[in-house]
């Protein structure tokens, strides 16, 4: 609460009123500065009152591809019992604000505004939360308080359909996967018990000890992994123009085809950035996480498929891949790639290693290419190069592509797995 440009006017004037006329011995001009300042006074009690709001937030859908429609939808209810409320409301929508009338909102009673999101840029919208102002008649004093939570709605990169996904090395002498419902006997983790696990893959041992069921979580081992490592290092993506890094967003579509094309195809796949990542948050802009914590958290809990379509676990956090990438921010990152080279070759993940970089990772690709001996297969995309990248370049395969839609192309022509 405040007071405004004209409310300080007054209560300057009412002090000048009220001090000549005492000085002076003048009665009206005294009353008349006692009157300004209850007015003053009065205007404070009337922008003090909070009214009693509920509001109710519908993302449709939460989750969309860059460019596609998005809207919300926002319900304002008076839980108030006396009084209607006649404010001026405004819902917070990424860098803009949106009215949202509240006039003569009677007790019990709501209102429903929808509006559209933009989804122009890959990334994680954040709406609201309703800020409502409220004013005296005279407009001496003004208030703004915030009613409702923020919600985030996440924006993916662009998807582009590719035929071919990259096998690896399969570990099997009958084929690349083996069509086993709950994977191969070999045993990779103990969880709890949900309805529709079958009783033979209980665990009695543990079971007894712990006091609940628990279940053996087996993996297909001749399964090919594949691991998406995107460089999200500034030095990687230099800026042409005042707008987003172009190289990083094709990289962020390039390793979204990726993942959800080996879904598609029931291929287990992991996302990995070099540098530590910028974790949203649905309250205030986010907080620094380091990689090294996502690094050990994908170790102890690792899964046969990364699913593309995860939802969340409703604290706004980033559930699946596809919101990964949807937060997924430039970071400065020294000295991040040799770090995560050295854990990639000690955890050896999988049996593919894909690197999307941009031109200034091409100097870097040494220590991409030290991982040969640890995965049989590593593809490197270098992503909104202007010249093409010189050939044999750490003995790698190399695919440049000056954007995302090229990058599938070149990919699916390549098949060089």
């Amino acid at each position: 609460m405040g007071v405004t440009a004209r409310g300080i006017g007054l209560l300057g004037a009412a002090v000048v009123l009220i001090g000549v006329g005492v000085r002076f011995a003048y009665p009206e001009l005294t009353l008349l500065g006692a009157a300004a300042g209850v007015a003053v006074g009065y205007a404070a009690l009337v922008a003090a009152w909070r009214p009693r709001l509920t509001v109710i937030r519908t993302a449709s859908p939460d989750r969309v591809g860059r460019g596609e429609p998005a809207s919300m939808e926002l319900t304002v209810r008076n839980t108030g019992r006396l009084r209607a409320v006649n404010l001026l409301a405004e819902d917070r929508c990424d860098d803009r604000w949106v009215p949202v009338p509240l006039l003569r909102l009677r007790p019990g009673r709501d209102t429903t505004v929808r509006y559209d999101v933009p989804t122009v840029r890959r990334g994680v919208v954040r709406v609201g939360p309703l800020r409502v102002s409220r004013r005296d008649p005279l407009g001496l004093v003004a208030s703004a308080r915030p009613y409702g939570g923020a919600v985030p709605i996440w924006v993916h990169p662009r998807i582009h359909p590719l035929n071919a996904v990259p096998t690896g090395a399969g570990r099997s002498l009958d084929g690349r996967a083996d069509a086993v419902p709950h994977g191969s006997i070999t045993f990779d983790s103990l969880r709890e018990y949900v309805i529709g696990d079958e009783l033979r893959r209980v665990h009695w041992r543990t079971s007894a000890r712990v006091g609940e069921l628990m279940v053996r979580e087996n993996v297909d081992t001749s399964l090919p992994r594949i691991v998406v490592l995107l460089d999200n290092r500034a030095a990687a993506h230099p800026y042409r123009g005042g707008g987003p890094s172009e190289s990083f967003e094709a990289c962020c579509e390039a390793a979204a085809s990726i993942v959800t094309a080996a879904h598609r195809a029931d291929l287990p796949a992991i996302l990995l950035l070099v540098a530590a990542e910028r974790a949203p948050d649905a309250t205030d802009g986010g907080t620094t996480t380091d990689a090294t914590h996502g690094w050990s958290r994908l170790r102890s809990r690792r899964r046969p498929a990364a699913r593309a379509d995860a939802t969340p676990d409703g604290d706004g956090s980033p559930a699946g891949p596809l919101d990964r990438l949807a937060g997924a921010e430039l970071v400065a990152g020294d000295g991040a790639l040799q770090a995560t080279a050295t854990r990639l070759r000690r955890d050896r993940l999988g049996d593919t290693l894909v690197f999307l970089t941009g031109p200034g990772g091409r100097d870097d690709l040494g220590h991409v290419g030290a991982l040969r001996g640890a995965y049989p297969s590593v593809v490197v995309g270098v992503l909104g190069a202007a010249d093409p990248t010189p050939p044999g370049a750490a003995g790698l395969v190399v695919i440049d592509a000056a954007d995302g839609p090229a990058f599938a192309a070149e990919w699916d022509r390549v098949r060089r797995w």
